[in-house]
């Protein structure tokens, strides 16, 4: 295997005063070249490698579904997957009526997940750096804590259309403190399904629901988040009367569970390759369908606050007892 190559420019440089204001702000950030071309050259090529040599006569095709036209995935192979590199087709690389695939595996996986950044070496070598340390410091953790990777292959014709959410609904932590660091592998443009961003929305919409492990086991379901549902001090700016009319909306009707998130207003997030984008746990944001001829493959990690509560019940579990992966060393 050829050397891993070094992620160090800059590495401990964290966010500039400006980034955070924006970040804040929107609830996302764009942070162009964050990784080098040879860096993103080198999670590419591993990325399709990764799809070329896995087997497909020992795989159950279980596809990834994002809920939008069909049930959540919530079999074994998915519940077992955080320890594991894992892979999960696209719902349109199967025919309706005889359910084989109808594109060669490399053109039918919709992501590969979640521990790449254990697993993978060349994952590993971009996801725990000193830069991405220091942008957590940036965001105030504490004790930030990886808890899961993935490279999306949002592949050309049948890449699918992911609705409107919010990551923390998927990775809960009580108070909320998931944010997603999306690294662009090739451009990502509208054609292909770039990300789009409901600017603001992580500063008055907040976490209703969570994806968890259904009781005594057997599949997966959204419950009612029963915990806090915005991120600890997220109003601390807000004056007395805005926190008042903020809470009063919350307590009203508010976002009513998926009621107005579609009707928001998304900006487009169109990126090169080699481009960081930092996404807030609350921010509302979605892709559009691939129907291009050209990929739109991104890898993305998550961090949590290893301080707060993170239960039994959310669908994706510490591999061990020493817990998820630590970004500080």
């Amino acid at each position: 295997m050829a050397p891993l190559p070094q992620y160090q420019p800059d590495s401990d440089r964290g966010l500039t005063s400006e980034q955070l204001a924006s970040y804040n702000q929107n609830g996302y950030l764009i942070i162009p070249d964050a990784l080098s071309p040879t860096v993103t050259a080198a999670l590419l090529a591993e990325t399709h490698r990764m799809l070329d040599t896995f087997p497909l006569d020992t795989h159950p095709l279980t596809r990834f579904s994002t809920g939008e036209t069909s049930a959540h995935v919530d079999d074994d192979y998915f519940l077992t997957s955080g320890d594991k590199i894992r892979f999960f087709f696209e719902e349109d690389a199967f025919d309706p009526t005889s359910g084989a695939l109808t594109k060669p595996k490399h053109l039918a996986v919709n992501k590969i997940g979640h521990y790449l950044h254990e697993l993978s070496a060349p994952f590993r070598t971009a996801t725990v750096t000193r830069r991405h340390a220091a942008i957590a410091r940036s965001l105030g953790f504490g004790d930030p804590r990886i808890l899961q990777s993935m490279a999306i292959c949002k592949q050309p014709e049948i890449g699918g259309r992911v609705p409107p959410h919010q990551d923390s609904t998927f990775l809960y932590t009580d108070p909320p403190s998931a944010v997603g660091f999306w690294i662009a592998l090739e451009d990502a443009r509208a054609e292909n399904g770039c990300l789009s961003f409901a600017r603001g929305s992580h500063r008055r919409t907040q976490i209703r629901s969570r994806f968890v492990r259904k009781t005594g086991g057997g599949g997966t379901e959204f419950v009612e988040v029963d915990g806090k549902r915005f991120p600890e001090g997220a109003h601390d700016n807000s004056s007395e009367g805005e926190d008042n009319e903020m809470k009063e909306e919350m307590e009203g009707k508010g976002d009513e569970e998926h009621g107005n998130q579609e009707e928001e207003e998304y900006t487009l997030g169109e990126v090169k390759a080699g481009t960081l984008v930092l996404i807030h746990g609350n921010l509302l944001h979605k892709s559009e369908s691939n129907r291009s001829g050209s990929s739109r493959f991104i890898y993305t990690f998550h961090l949590i606050e290893g301080e707060n509560v993170y239960d039994g019940r959310n669908w994706l579990q510490p591999p061990s007892e020493n817990g998820f992966t630590k970004l500080y060393k």
